[in-house]
């Protein structure tokens, strides 16, 4: 091989190794996560990005303790996205992420205490996670938990809160918002007319 050919091939190398090395996925920061978890595609993005940042998230999980991180490991692990699935493991984790405050944990937690997904059916565990999260302005958890009270599954000491919460969130989804005013309609059947007008007061 003359030095030409040498030179030619060693730069096509080094060529290839740059192009892949642009191709890397780059870590998701704290903000591009809680969005993506937010809208319920964080499981898809990490398969969208061909599972390249597992061991990342696992690091950021297990050893930094980040809560997003570790809901984000907890899902892929309940859900066998990425790793092994390990539902034991990932349900821990997921209840680190909550104890940790983070609303979409405690939502997650509380919502499947209250549908018996991958633990028993525990209603009044389900309030407790989802009054937090709704109370840390958990827009699903809010809904939820309204549903619970209208549907007579939770305390109605708690419905004046539950109202204020959902009257005063600002929703730019229209299904969302039909869903909120469904709602809103259900739960000011069950309060008396002076409880009801100091729930719609400013805050």
């Amino acid at each position: 091989m003359n030095k030409l050919v040498l030179i030619a091939t060693l730069l096509f190398g080094l060529h290839s190794v740059q192009a892949q090395e642009l191709e890397v996925v780059q870590l998701y920061t704290q903000d591009e996560l809680l969005d993506l978890i937010k809208q319920n595609r964080h499981l898809q993005r990490v398969q969208a990005d061909d599972c390249q940042l597992v061991n990342d998230i696992q690091a950021r999980s297990d050893v930094m303790k980040v809560p997003a991180y570790q809901f984000l490991y907890g899902d892929m692990l309940a859900y066998g996205v990425c790793v092994r699935k390990d539902v034991e493991r990932g349900w821990d984790l997921m209840q680190q992420a909550a104890a940790q405050g983070l609303p979409e944990a405690l939502e997650q937690v509380g919502r499947y205490y209250h549908t018996g997904k991958f633990v028993q059916q525990d209603r009044a565990k389900a309030i407790l996670y989802l009054r937090e999260a709704a109370g840390l302005g958990n827009l699903n958890a809010q809904l939820r938990f309204g549903q619970m009270l209208v549907e007579g599954d939770a305390s109605p000491v708690d419905m004046e809160q539950a109202y204020r919460w959902l009257h005063h969130t600002v929703i730019a989804d229209e299904k969302k918002h039909a869903q909120v005013t469904h709602l809103l309609t259900q739960l000011a059947e069950k309060m008396p007319g002076a409880v009801l007008e100091r729930a719609k007061k400013p805050l």
